[in-house]
């Protein structure tokens, strides 16, 4: 009889002919009620799948409580939207449907434009598929009688997938055949897994009309996107709609305008402009970052923006990069503005002979780099096209290689302490299956020396197969905000490749010449997406040390208002960034703006204060901290600006 183990190594038999539903079923009752899909060594599939007869395959059944199921229930949600959109349009072309982080999306050739007003009406027919229980069902045909199919019904973006999937191509083998999934009326080009039927799906919703080119290319034909989320249950769903609530209110554009830390103008789009008290935030990023480097043996270097187009090609960045760069000429040669710093770093390095003695060699840039992104995709600071990179290069022996990486994991700890997120997910990705540069040699060392320095820094992570660099493997940290979301950010990527292109070499203690190793890293990786992050992080609120202004002088009518001046002379001279509200308004109005503008400190002072040489503290969320002289206020402000929020003034007011 076939067998199949499951996950705690029990060894089932099944008669012949089973599928994941029996096997579910004969575990027992409770388990085939609550199943939704199965891994089947590794790879989910439908209930409906037989298992094969020969072998000893290992089946895991899922639930609701699996993340793969809930992609599952999340991608057979928008095939529900797809077939209600059909059946509320007609000529409807389809384009891709699938499951993203946090929800789904599908993309619709129309005749007419779909608006917010119409999700609605597409939620009411999704929820007439659900109760109709339609089943999900598979077929397999060969290439040219799905060929046949797609274009008899006029739907050319599928016929456009099925020659690609033929052709196969970047690595992936040609198909014979392709699969099918349809529900009611709809059928779609599918490879699956899919829910039982349509009476599984969950709580959904709708939540936005987006554009789309199709594939991604602005010389392709603008689709309609129709985003939508989907949970287990409707609890789950409201708490993720209050979640999008929440990060609305945090948007970092809307704060950027509110604050007035920075604007974007048609002038030059995608092209961040800072205000004052933005740039006050973004130099004590810098101040931070250049003081922590300094203290792990950094130099800093700057190179040119503008560099020959012959240095791309050497780098191997023209193959990777070129549809997203933008080119001029100087004297008639061709150059391009730089989309990565890397190259200009070799060029520092090769200006002189080095020796091991020197090594480790750190170099550190805050570079100003440029890429075009399509329109479609800017988005604030998230999404730019010139921004800048915290690029570092460090140089070493290959034996030294672990040894550095675990220090720069050191770094970037010590980097992103003050900032607290939530979680720091750690992902280790391997050698991309083409168009890659470097030996195999060279990759399973690297590869190698990038595990150990993860190992030995007692860091837990994921391995992400074929997702590396095409120079080298690489170590990605992805930050958890405050709203559950995650952002990918540090990068640490060993590279043996790029010093082979560019002959680095260093005299080593034989006095012959080497080939050096180095790693290409980056913690705040842009400085402008950083920001970005940590605005809605901390909704605007930021720590001491961040804060544009961080205290505020506010006299409770204008008999007081030179007292409120020389507070704030003294608190300027003391170091604090301080402002004075001298208008007219009442003291409570002048609260609550200072509270708007996230101002850490409200000063209110009057007769008392005055006549004490003290200030009333108000902090913008505890309220009434109590009476400080003026300048033990200054000291306690000034220590909780160096901790970075380890010491508070709070505190001091005990």
């Amino acid at each position: 009889m076939p067998q199949v183990r499951l996950p705690d190594g029990k060894v089932l038999e099944v008669p012949s002919g089973s599928s994941v539903r029996d096997v579910a079923s004969k575990i027992g009752p409770g388990l085939a009620k609550a199943a939704v899909a199965a891994r089947l060594d590794g790879d989910p599939v439908d209930l409906s799948v037989k298992l094969p007869d020969e072998g000893q395959p290992t089946l895991e059944i899922l639930t609701a409580k699996s993340d793969v199921a809930l992609d599952i229930l999340r991608h057979s949600t928008a095939h529900i939207m797809a077939q209600a959109v059909g059946r509320l349009h007609q000529n409807v072309k389809y384009g891709i449907g699938p499951s993203i982080e946090n929800g789904f999306y599908y993309d619709f050739d129309l005749p007419v434009r779909l608006t917010e007003e119409d999700l609605p009406r597409i939620e009411d027919q999704m929820r007439r598929i659900v109760a109709e229980k339609q089943p999900f069902s598979r077929r397999v045909l060969s290439v040219d009688e799905a060929r046949r199919e797609m274009a008899a019904g006029g739907q050319d973006y599928k016929v456009e997938m099925i020659d690609d999937l033929a052709r196969g191509g970047d690595g992936v083998a040609p198909v014979e055949t392709v699969s099918f999934y349809t529900d009611g009326g709809f059928t779609d080009l599918c490879r699956g897994p899919h829910l039982p039927d349509t009476g599984v799906a969950g709580a959904f919703k709708l939540t936005h009309v987006a554009g789309a080119y199709w594939r991604g290319d602005e010389k392709r034909p603008m689709l309609q996107r129709i985003y939508g989320t989907a949970f287990w249950t409707q609890k789950e769903l409201d708490e993720h709609l209050a979640r999008i609530e929440e990060a609305k209110r945090r948007d970092h554009r809307r704060i950027g305008i509110d604050l007035d830390l920075f604007s974007f103008h048609d002038e030059g789009p995608g092209f961040a402009f800072f205000h004052p008290k933005g740039t006050v935030i973004w130099n004590a990023l810098v101040d931070f970052w250049r003081e922590v480097h300094r203290r792990h043996g950094y130099g800093e270097i700057r190179t040119p923006v503008i560099l020959s187009e012959s240095l791309w090609h050497q780098s191997g960045h023209w193959d990777h990069y070129r549809n997203n760069m933008y080119f001029t000429q100087i004297d008639e040669r061709p150059f391009a503005v730089k989309p990565m710093n890397c190259p200009g770093g070799m060029l520092v390095y090769k200006s002189r002979s080095h020796s091991y003695k020197e090594f480790p060699l750190k170099n550190a840039e805050l570079g100003l780099v440029h890429r075009h992104e399509l329109s479609g995709v800017l988005h604030g600071l998230m999404r730019v096209r010139q921004f800048t990179q915290d690029d570092a290069h460090v140089f070493c022996m290959p034996e030294q290689l672990a040894d550095e990486v675990a220090k720069v994991i050191a770094l970037t700890r010590e980097l992103y302490a003050p900032f607290h997120f939530e979680e720091i997910r750690v992902e280790l990705s391997t050698r991309p299956s083409s168009h890659t540069i470097g030996s195999d040699e060279m990759w399973e060392m690297a590869t190698g020396a990038l595990r150990e320095a993860l190992t030995r820094s007692g860091m837990d992570y994921k391995v992400n197969e074929g997702d590396g660099a095409f120079y080298g493997p690489k170590i990605d940290f992805h930050l958890r905000d405050c709203l559950g979301r995650t952002h990918q950010c540090a990068t640490i990527q060993a590279d043996f490749a790029m010093p082979e292109r560019f002959d680095l070499t260093y005299v080593g203690a034989d006095n012959r010449e080497h080939r050096p190793v180095m790693i290409h890293r980056a913690i705040y990786g842009s400085l402008e997406r950083f920001l970005g992050i940590i605005l809605e992080h901390f909704g605007g609120a930021m720590p001491l040390w961040l804060s544009p202004v961080q205290a505020i002088v506010l006299p409770v009518s204008q008999k007081f208002d030179d007292y409120a001046l020389e507070v704030q002379r003294r608190l300027h001279e003391a170091g604090l960034r301080v402002e004075v509200d001298l208008r007219s308004d009442k003291i409570g109005a002048k609260i609550r703006d200072a509270t708007m503008q996230k101002v850490p400190y409200m000063l209110v002072v009057g007769g008392r204060e005055a006549e004490s040489g003290a200030v009333s503290v108000r902090e913008r969320s505890s309220g009434d901290l109590g009476s400080m002289e003026v300048a033990r206020f200054a000291s306690a402000a000034n220590e909780e600006a160096k901790s970075r929020g380890d010491r508070r003034v709070a505190e001091a007011c005990r």
